[in-house]
């Protein structure tokens, strides 16, 4: 059974650089403003790097 990010807008706060773009190793995570990042599925290895440093735990590996 294949993992998949998600993001959870309500927990993001949307008022910074999303400092977990800069964690991920295969640039998967794609942020626009402040804007909630999203996920480039195709790119993404669901490694876990990202939703383990997220503070608000507002991506999530399930």
């Amino acid at each position: 059974m294949e993992k998949n990010l998600n993001v959870i807008i309500e927990k993001c706060p949307q008022n910074h650089k999303c400092p977990a773009v800069n964690v991920c190793p295969v640039e998967a995570l794609i942020q626009e403003g402040f804007s909630a990042p999203r996920v480039d599925l195709d790119k993404c290895i669901r490694c876990g790097k990202c939703s383990n440093f997220c503070p608000k735990k507002a991506l999530v590996l399930e």
